[in-house]
C-alpha cells in the first residue's frame, strides 16, 4: 500500500495543529510524533510476533505480560488505594481510545513513557533514554493521538510507514549547531548507488541523523535483491522500488541484526533515526549516542555494544561541516595537525573507519577540497595516498537549501592502494529547482547520468586517454592523474583540472565563485584564530 495522499494530509493537519496550538518546533515535533508512532505500532508489532510464534510453534513473551504496572502518579489510578494497574492497560488502543484532556496528559506523561521506556530497554539502543512528553497541553495532545489513530497504520507496509516518517521529517528545516542538517533523500540515493552497498556488508554512518544513509542503503540492498521492481513517487519524483525476494532468512536476519550501524551527537537524531528505521522493520540497528570525534571505542567496548570489532566495508555520510570542536577534546586518533574544523576531523575519522576492503561516500564542503591551510593539504595527502580516491562529484550551489548555501561536492573513495587517477564528475542540475527553499521538482536532472558514468568509469578512463586534447571538450566529465594533483597541492576541486574550452568558461557558475571565495575566507579567519591562540598560549603571564 503507497503512502496516500490522505496520509501526507493526515500529518499536514497534525503538524499544523501543533503549530497552532503552541508548538512551533518541527525537531521537537517530530521527535514527539516519533514516540507516539512507537506506542501506536508496537500493540501490532506484538500480535504479528505471537501469531509468528504461534504458527512457529515458538514461545512469545508478550511486551503486554507481567506483573501489573506500579503506577508512578497515584492520579492515575482507577479508584482510590489502587497501586497498579494489568500492563494491558498501557496498549495504545486501551488509553489513546478510552482517555482525553487532562487525564490523558497524566497518563502519558507518568505512566505509557515510563512504560515503553521500559520497554525499549530490551532493544539494541533504547531509543528513549531521556525521553518525555513535551505536548502537555491538553487538548492539543487529545487531538493530535486522535489524529494519529485515524492514519491507518496498522494497514500499512513498513515502505508505507517509513514514507510517512519521511514525510514528517520533511518539516525539519533548520541546521543543528555543529552545522548537521537534513541530507536532500535524491543526493542521498545517488551517493549509495555509486558505492553500491551489498548483502552481507556493514554500512555505517558516524554523523545519522535522521538515519537517510541507512534507509537508502537499505532500500539499495533490497532493489538490487528483487525479482520485480516498481515505481513510487518520492519527492515529486519517481523512485525504484524492490522487496528483496530474492534474500534469504538468514541474509534479512542480518540485515536487522548486524548490518547498519551509526552515531550522532544529538540525543533527538537517535530517537528519529531509530524510529524511521524501525518503521521499517529494522527494530535492532544500533544508533547510539556519541560524538566519534571526542571519544574512541576500544576492541572490547566495541564487543560490548555488538559494533563491528575492525571497521565497515562502507561508510557513508553527510558529516558536520562548518563547525568547531574543542581542541582539547579531541581525539588523538583523528586529529590533523591543528584543526578543530569538524569536516576534515570527520573525514579523517571516516578514513580510519573502513576495514581492509571498504568503500566511502561522503558530503564534503567545498573549501574541503581546495583549502590550503597545512591541515587541509595534509588530509588530502592522506587521503591521496592511503586510498583510491575514485571520483569527485561537484553538485550545484543551493543543493542543501534551505538549510545552508554553501557549495558542496561528493567524495567517493576506497581502500586498496593509492590514487593514481580521478573522475571528476560535474553536476548542474539536482532535478529540483535551485531556490531557497529547493523542494520543486524541475526536469534538469544531471544526478542519474553522473551515477552511470562513475559506474562506466574504466571505459571513461579508455576514452579520456584517446581523446584529442587539442580539441573542445564539451562533456560534464573528465580526469586527472595524481601526478598533476599533487603539483597542486592535492587540491581536489573539480574546476581545477576541468578542460580550458570556451564552453566551459562561459559556463562558470558565479554561485559557485561566490562559494570558493567565502570558503578561502572562513580558512583565512580560522587560521587567524589558530594564530591568537597559538600566541596567547605562548605570551607570558603576569610578574
Amino acid at each position: 500500500m503507497p503512502l496516500t495522499a490522505e496520509m501526507r494530509r493526515g500529518i499536514d493537519q497534525i503538524r499544523d495543529y501543533l503549530y497552532g496550538g503552541g508548538y512551533p518546533d518541527p525537531l521537537s515535533n517530530a521527535e514527539q510524533l516519533s514516540y507516539l508512532f512507537f506506542f501506536y505500532l508496537i500493540e501490532g508489532m506484538d500480535q504479528e510476533n505471537a501469531d509468528r510464534a504461534r504458527a512457529t510453534k515458538q514461545t512469545h513473551a508478550s511486551f503486554f505480560a507481567g506483573d501489573p504496572w506500579t503506577l508512578r502518579n497515584p492520579l492515575n489510578a482507577p479508584r482510590p488505594g489502587v497501586a497498579s494497574i494489568p500492563r494491558n492497560g498501557l496498549r495504545w488502543s486501551v488509553w489513546a481510545r478510552g482517555m482525553n484532556g487532562v487525564r490523558l496528559v497524566t497518563f502519558l506523561r507518568d505512566e505509557v513513557f515510563p512504560f515503553y521506556a521500559e520497554v525499549a530497554e530490551r532493544s539494541a539502543v533504547n531509543f528513549m533514554d531521556g525521553a518525555r512528553l513535551v505536548i502537555d497541553e491538553a487538548t492539543v495532545l487529545s487531538q493530535v493521538v486522535s489524529l494519529i489513530d485515524r492514519l491507518g497504520l496498522d494497514d500499512a507496509d513498513a515502505d508505507t510507514k517509513g514514507d510517512l516518517f519521511e514525510h514528517v521529517l520533511r518539516q525539519i528545516k533548520q541546521a543543528g549547531e555543529l552545522g548537521q542538517f537534513r541530507t536532500p533523500r535524491h543526493i542521498i540515493r545517488a551517493i549509495v548507488a555509486m558505492v553500491d552497498p551489498r548483502i552481507g556488508e556493514t554500512v555505517y554512518d558516524p554523523a545519522a541523523g535522521t538515519g537517510g544513509f541507512l534507509v537508502a542503503a537499505f532500500n539499495h540492498i533490497r532493489l538490487v535483491n528483487s525479482a520485480q521492481v516498481e515505481t513510487v513517487e518520492q519527492d515529486g519524483k519517481p523512485v525504484a522500488r524492490g522487496h528483496g525476494e530474492k534474500l534469504t532468512a538468514a541474509q534479512w536476519a542480518g540485515l536487522n541484526n548486524a548490518t547498519f550501524f551509526g552515531n550522532d551527537v544529538d540525543p533527538k537524531m537517535v530517537h528519529l533515526a531509530t524510529m524511521n528505521l524501525t518503521l521499517r522493520g529494522l527494530a535492532n540497528v544500533r544508533i547510539l549516542k556519541r560524538n566519534v570525534l571526542t571519544t574512541t571505542l576500544d576492541r572490547e567496548a566495541k564487543a560490548v555494544l555488538g559494533l563491528p570489532p575492525v571497521g565497515y566495508r562502507v561508510v557513508l555520510a553527510n558529516p558536520p561541516f562548518a563547525g568547531r570542536v574543542d581542541k582539547d577534546r579531541i581525539v588523538d586518533d583523528v586529529r590533523v595537525g591543528s584543526t578543530t574544523a569538524t569536516e576534515l576531523l570527520f573525514l579523517k575519522y571516516m578514513m580510519d573507519s573502513l576495514d581492509g576492503r571498504g568503500r566511502c561516500g561522503l558530503v564534503v564542503p567545498e573549501g574541503l577540497l581546495f583549502g590550503s591551510t597545512g591541515a587541509h593539504k595534509e588530509i588530502r595527502r592522506q587521503l591521496l595516498e592511503g586510498f583510491r580516491v575514485e571520483a569527485v562529484v561537484s553538485l550545484p550551489g543551493g543543493v542543501f537549501q534551505p538549510y545552508s548555501g554553501v557549495k558542496t561536492s561528493v567524495l567517493v573513495f576506497a581502500h586498496g592502494g593509492a590514487t593514481e587517477r580521478v573522475l571528476f564528475l560535474h553536476v548542474d542540475a539536482d532535478g529540483y529547482k535551485l531556490d531557497a527553499q529547493h523542494e520543486q521538482p524541475a526536469d534538469a536532472d544531471d544526478l542519474p547520468g553522473a551515477v552511470g558514468l562513475f559506474r562506466d568509469r574504466e571505459a571513461l578512463w579508455a576514452r579520456w586517454l584517446g581523446r584529442d586534447a587539442a580539441a573542445e571538450w564539451p562533456e560534464k566529465w573528465w580526469f586527472a592523474d595524481v601526478g598533476a594533483i599533487r603539483a597542486q597541492d592535492f587540491n581536489l576541486s573539480a574546476g581545477r583540472y576541468r578542460p580550458l574550452t570556451q564552453t566551459a568558461a562561459e559556463h562558470r557558475d558565479p554561485v559557485e565563485l561566490l562559494e570558493e571565495l567565502r570558503a578561502i575566507e572562513g580558512e583565512i579567519l580560522a587560521e587567524v584564530e589558530g594564530l591568537m591562540e597559538v600566541l596567547g598560549e605562548a605570551a607570558p603571564g603576569p610578574a
